[in-house]
């Protein structure tokens, strides 16, 4: 059952400039071939867009979103309380964050009920990762490229590790 066709996951952030950190998350998920979209949804400038995105996320095809936001960091966790669908916070460091703390905090801190599975600080290439193992459990083909991707992983590392013992420390 492929679904390469439909736009699988949607990929949110607050403003432009979480773009840079949220390319990440667009760059692994071509890798490992899921669709998606990216958009801009602001909790705070523009909640209704937030609220009509998150309505319809799942009508319109989606199976998990992905949601970046710095500062106050509200955004993941708004379109978690909209939406059944998971939702996978990325937590920015943006100007006006405290080293990033507030937005980890924000996100990471969801009420029972709510929950916002949360990647590290700017980590979005874990959300698209993520994202993608979501979808790979019912879909045959992004979970071979998933393991495909997890083996390139493990065979740079022996890589790595030959390199470094043939330094004979």
């Amino acid at each position: 059952m492929s679904t390469l066709n439909q736009v699988l996951v949607g990929i949110i952030m607050g403003s432009k400039s979480d773009l840079p950190v949220m390319q990440d998350a667009v760059d692994v998920l071509k890798t490992l071939g899921v669709p998606f979209e990216v958009t801009i949804v602001s909790a705070h400038r523009t909640p209704q867009r937030m609220f009509d995105y998150a309505q319809d996320a799942a009508k319109r095809g989606l199976k998990v979103i992905i949601a970046g936001a710095g500062g106050a960091a509200h955004l993941p966790g708004m379109v978690a309380s909209i939406t059944h669908l998971p939702v996978i916070g990325v937590p920015v460091k943006s100007s006006n964050s405290i080293d990033g703390w507030d937005s980890v905090l924000s996100i990471l801190q969801m009420p029972n009920g709510i929950p916002v599975a949360t990647v590290a600080l700017n980590a979005a290439k874990n959300a698209g990762i993520l994202a993608a193992q979501i979808i790979g459990t019912q879909d045959k083909e992004i979970e071979k490229n998933i393991i495909a991707f997890k083996a390139e992983l493990a065979a740079k590392v022996i890589e790595t590790a030959e390199e470094v013992e043939k330094m004979n420390f």
